[in-house]
């Protein structure tokens, strides 16, 4: 009788301490191997604490997470955590009734926080005029070069040398081509890979206010002589078959993983992916330039997303929040983050810890990432910061598809986008002036 007793008394305790945990509702945007990582994330979190539980719930696409999330605010019910697109920056910061600054959260929970510890690049794009880190930065990317060494071989290419010019992508893709191959290289986030990054790699503008990052009156410069001449290079390639579009966003990527395109511009966080499905030899390499521009290669700029905290939620729920984020950027954690998924080590220890390590001598080409955005940042490369970004996105889609398509002239695209883009910020710029 006392033993069941004693036994009654241990499941009761077990079910209170069950009860007491507090729970912390994530929504996030990622699939396949991705997704594995991040609930793995939640579940190591919570088995190094008894106090609270993150819990993951995959919502879609980031532009659909976002949306769902505005809608759970606005009815009371939003999530803890929201893990959001480096283009939907602008507009969270815009929405200052629905967040807290992560800065102010993890100071208030008592946690060390110093936003010198992370990469320059990162820190400083989450962090508003008046120095406070809004967001936490997660999954942060950078736009790389992959390339499949296989069929380098093939066709008679170095396999241990990617092109690093974009005279030189044409002269590899020209030889994939003769080679058999049928689609020699495809880009995935065109706009991202071949608008945003290239402006800030080649030092040139993509829009006014230090890419809007110095306020919400930028406008957009996409149209300039290099832009032109860069996407007439690629529609020239299309012509010729050197280059196939293969669709929107991270689409073009199962086509690289499949063997059937060569060459790809894409996030750094595609690694993991590529690591897992490729049947074949690839390399990854810094994006290509064109030699002859002055400051050119100059830095990348950062993709992925962050995590924001939402507002309304109670002073204990927050305090998990600052201990999942504390635990997420420590050293260990983030380098075996960056090494499992190609996303970037967001601090400086965990990048020196994994160059300690010697996963970059046993993994050429897993630095690309980390050393394209550790470069010192001009005003022009600091990253893009801009009002109504997801739709200005959709509008460099649209445009580029003209051109692939023979529909439109590169100048007429890139005008067109700048017209359309800039309408989108006007609206941005007065739905948002202090009034």
């Amino acid at each position: 009788m006392k033993l069941k007793f004693t036994a009654i008394a241990i499941a009761a305790a077990f079910s209170l301490s069950a009860q007491a945990q507090t729970e912390i509702q994530w929504w996030h945007s990622m699939t396949a191997v991705n997704g594995e990582w991040v609930n793995d994330l939640a579940k190591d979190f919570n088995a190094s604490q008894t106090k609270y539980k993150i819990m993951p719930t995959y919502k879609g696409q980031y532009d659909e997470s976002m949306t769902a999330a505005v809608a759970a605010f606005r009815a009371g019910n939003a999530p803890h955590i929201l893990q959001v697109f480096e283009v939907g920056t602008a507009t969270m910061m815009a929405s200052k009734q629905a967040i807290v600054p992560v800065g102010q959260r993890r100071k208030d929970a008592g946690q060390k926080f110093d936003p010198a510890s992370y990469i320059p690049a990162v820190a400083g794009y989450y962090t508003a005029p008046n120095g406070q880190m809004l967001s936490f930065p997660f999954n942060s990317s950078t736009t790389v070069f992959y390339y499949n060494k296989d069929a380098f071989k093939a066709a008679g290419l170095d396999p241990e040398k990617a092109p690093s010019s974009w005279p030189e992508v044409a002269l590899a893709a020209a030889k994939l081509k003769a080679s058999g191959h049928k689609c020699p290289i495809t880009l995935a986030w065109q706009g991202w890979t071949q608008l945003e990054s290239f402006s800030a790699w080649h030092n040139v503008e993509f829009a006014t206010k230090g890419n809007g990052l110095g306020g919400m009156d930028a406008r957009m410069k996409v149209n300039s002589p290099l832009h032109v001449r860069h996407i007439e290079n690629l529609s020239n390639m299309a012509k010729q078959g050197l280059f196939v579009y293969k669709g929107r966003a991270n689409v073009p990527q199962t086509s690289f993983v499949s063997g059937e395109c060569a060459m790809i511009t894409t996030s750094s966080g595609f690694y993991g992916d590529a690591k897992k499905n490729a049947k074949f030899a690839f390399g990854l390499s810094p994006l290509p330039y064109y030699p002859d521009v002055p400051g050119a290669p100059q830095n990348t700029v950062i993709g992925g997303a962050s995590l924001w905290v939402m507002a309304g939620k109670k002073p204990e729920e927050y305090k998990g929040i600052a201990e999942f984020f504390t635990y997420i950027s420590s050293p260990e954690v983030q380098s075996a983050s960056h090494k499992r998924t190609g996303y970037l080590p967001i601090t400086m220890a965990a990048f020196q810890l994994t160059e300690k390590s010697g996963y970059y001598k046993q993994n050429p080409g897993t630095d690309v990432a980390p050393t394209q955005m550790i470069r010192k940042t001009t005003d022009k490369s600091r990253g893009i910061r801009l009002g109504n970004y997801v739709q200005i996105r959709t509008i460099e889609d649209e445009e580029l598809e003209q051109v692939w398509g023979g529909k439109k002239t590169a100048k007429e695209a890139l005008d067109s986008i700048v017209k359309r883009g800039d309408e989108l910020l006007e609206r941005f710029e007065k739905a948002n002036k202090k009034g």
